[in-house]
């Protein structure tokens, strides 16, 4: 695709909400660099689809019951509709050789997490009950990392907290990653300003490139416009956000498929 479509594809998505926001940010960005490098024209796909090989992997952060079902304890709102995204996205990884791995908020009954015991949230995903199951639709094609089990607030897939003593200790997830050869990673699941967002400045700060699939990401949104403010951070710290929308992946032209976090 020419610069000049590519710019008329990036105006005509520049309303639809943070994510289109920050993909068109990262399609100026590419194509100053291409001018100032006097390079060929890239096409759209080299620009905003991850490309998917066996050092590559998929994380699905926290697609449950509790988060992914309207009759889920802390619903986040149309989480249902990223499942067949994420299938979508799952399935194209493993047709390319990459690894999938799965995140899962797995609480005990009474922990310093939930408002009843001090914390900031209802209860949810505790673990053995149906909230805390993977949402039943999800195709699973690789190893669930637990979090929270022990009372910690896990919003990211690589650590968790200790709520009482500040005290962080890692998931498996990044002795998994790192034993599969994996130096890549594409994040999406529920929720944007929470364990996704973790999950990505995590990747960042462990030096993985990261590419968002910003269709299939929802908000909270506790705080009206959290969810842009966590789409922000994860570009600004050097995640790349992309929107299968936006290149008429996901079932329809841009816009179809709108992720307001």
């Amino acid at each position: 695709m020419k610069w000049p479509r590519l710019c008329a594809t990036s105006l005509a998505i520049a309303r639809r909400g943070a994510v289109a926001r920050v993909v068109v940010a990262w399609v100026t960005r590419q194509m100053i660099l291409s001018l100032d490098n006097a390079s060929s024209e890239p096409n759209l796909e080299s620009v905003v689809m991850p490309a998917y090989d066996s050092t590559t992997a998929l994380i699905v952060v926290d697609v449950q019951n509790d988060f992914a079902d309207p009759a889920g304890s802390l619903y986040v709102k149309t989480g249902e509709q990223v499942v067949a995204l994420i299938n979508d996205e799952i399935a194209r990884a493993v047709a390319a050789g990459a690894r999938v791995f799965y995140t899962q908020d797995w609480h005990p009954e009474s922990t310093p997490h939930f408002a009843k015991d001090g914390g900031a949230w209802p209860v949810h995903c505790v673990m053995d009950t149906w909230g805390a199951e993977l949402h039943p639709a999800l195709a699973i094609g690789g190893p669930v990392v637990r979090k929270g089990s022990n009372g910690e607030d896990g919003y990211s897939g690589f650590s968790m907290r200790d709520p009482a003593s500040g005290e962080t200790v890692p998931t498996p997830l990044g002795d998994l990653l790192a034993e599969a050869g994996v130096t890549r990673l594409v994040v999406c699941g529920l929720a944007t300003d929470y364990c996704v967002k973790a999950t990505v400045l995590d990747s960042r700060e462990r030096g993985f490139p990261v590419t968002v699939l910003g269709n299939a990401i929802r908000a909270v949104d506790l705080e009206p416009g959290d969810g842009d403010r966590a789409v922000e951070a994860m570009f600004d710290a050097g995640a790349l956000l992309e929107s299968r929308a936006a290149v008429g992946e996901a079932g329809g032209p841009a816009g179809d498929a709108q992720a307001d976090g």
